[in-house]
């Protein structure tokens, strides 16, 4: 990427209508722009960590056996008013149409009942189970307040996995494998020291689901955990009788706030029964099929990042999914000769920036900070001199000189 040819630009001042500090930085550093409250676009480099992040999360899932696939967001009502949830007076968070022609279609806030509806089509027989199939996909919610800048949206990028199983005890073996596969993904985001898999309620479901939340000052949830943090709970099942069932006592306990970044729901037959999604056994008898549904806010995810890592100078990716790992930035025009030489040769590796702009050096410097990129590169006439470069590393401010030679065979 050559910063002369794109054009996002970088903005010197934070929008005065963002108060949150992920979404002032992203637009800052020309990773996103508002189109309104609760609804962002997201321009090329905060697509890239978008797509890195979802790769992160595809390799996790398909390890575990996942298919991915992609349904649709304009929805028929008829599946929704199976399970009693096409009313808005029981689901407030829909955005409905109507169409041209007479009827209304809602976009689609969650999957469950139009994946489960088309299920029918391909589940039969115990032999078709289980199933595990997940999306990316946008969802849309009618959020009375839009707030935190990306951590809470309209418009969001979610990854959706849903499971269909012949049996509970099928089930608890896919819910295992699901939370192993999160605990991978959430380390290679490089938010796993801080996230905590989080007893919550699991409403008509289950007793408990499980959340998944960050610690984070900014966190709209309260939660609590004991000393070694092997018991974690949301504050909405802080009750005698909840920590009675999980061994821990209020005193042991400390409040914090977090960011849910996941989480994962025992179904059973809360979808598939009202939508008649059943299989014939060995023995020929007709069941229905046990379900569970897992998620992870993709965008929200890359919220919590920003809010994590960033610092008074700019954002700080970690290596896994920054948008690109250098940042080459050329000085003087021997300096400039030789970045856009070491650039021509190894850009079709795709993970470097070369910072070729008509500007100011100190410029170039402070760009380079707010658009976080792991590590800059210095290239000048001065460093020519002893035939080196330097580097810095933008999360501990480190930095070295070496060899070019070095540096292009690390490339």
């Amino acid at each position: 990427m050559r910063l002369s040819k794109t054009f996002a630009k970088t903005l010197r001042e934070a929008p005065k209508d963002e108060t949150a500090k992920n979404a002032q930085l992203l637009i800052r550093a020309g990773y996103i722009h508002k189109e309104m409250a609760g609804v962002y676009d997201y321009l090329p480099m905060g697509l890239r960590v978008v797509e890195k992040i979802k790769q992160v999360i595809r390799e996790e899932l398909n390890a575990i056996g996942a298919e991915e696939m992609q349904l649709t967001a304009l929805q028929n009502p008829e599946p929704w008013k199976k399970t009693d949830r096409w009313d808005d007076q029981k689901m407030d968070v829909w955005f409905k149409t109507e169409l041209a022609s007479g009827g209304e279609l809602g976009l689609a806030p969650t999957h469950e009942e139009p994946l489960t509806n088309l299920m029918r089509d391909y589940v039969s027989s115990y032999r078709d189970l289980p199933v595990l199939v997940y999306q990316f996909q946008t969802k849309f919610r009618n959020e009375l307040r839009a707030k935190s800048g990306i951590l809470r949206t309209r418009e969001f990028l979610m990854k959706d996995l849903y499971s269909f199983s012949p049996d509970e005890e099928t089930h608890k073996k896919i819910y295992s494998a699901v939370e192993g596969a999160y605990a991978k993904i959430y380390n290679r985001l490089g938010i796993g020291d801080d996230t905590y898999e989080t007893f919550a309620s699991g409403g008509v479901f289950s007793k408990y689901s499980h959340e998944y939340q960050t610690l984070l000052p900014v966190g709209e949830d309260t939660i609590y955990y004991n000393s070694d943090k092997s018991v974690v709970l949301n504050k909405e099942v802080l009750e005698d009788k909840v920590l009675d069932d999980l061994g821990v006592k209020r005193e042991e306990l400390t409040e914090d706030n977090g960011a849910e970044v996941g989480n994962i729901f025992t179904l059973k037959y809360k979808y598939s029964e009202p939508l008649n999604l059943k299989y014939q056994t060995k023995e020929g008898e007709q069941k229905t099929v046990f379900m569970g549904c897992y998620g992870i806010g993709v965008s929200r995810v890359l919220g919590v990042i920003v809010e994590k890592y960033a610092d008074d100078k700019g954002l700080v990716w970690p290596e896994g999914i920054a948008p690109y790992k250098y940042y080459i930035v050329a000085i003087g025009e021997e300096g400039m000769k030789k970045a856009t030489e070491i650039y021509d040769e190894f850009s079709k590796k795709d993970e470097m920036i070369l910072d070729d702009r008509d500007a100011r050096f100190g410029e170039k410097m402070k760009d380079a900070e707010l658009l976080g990129i792991p590590y800059r590169v210095v290239v000048s006439d001065r460093t020519l001199e002893s035939e080196e470069v330097e580097i810095t590393e933008r999360a501990t401010g480190r930095t070295e000189r070496i060899s070019i030679d070095k540096f292009v065979e690390n490339l």
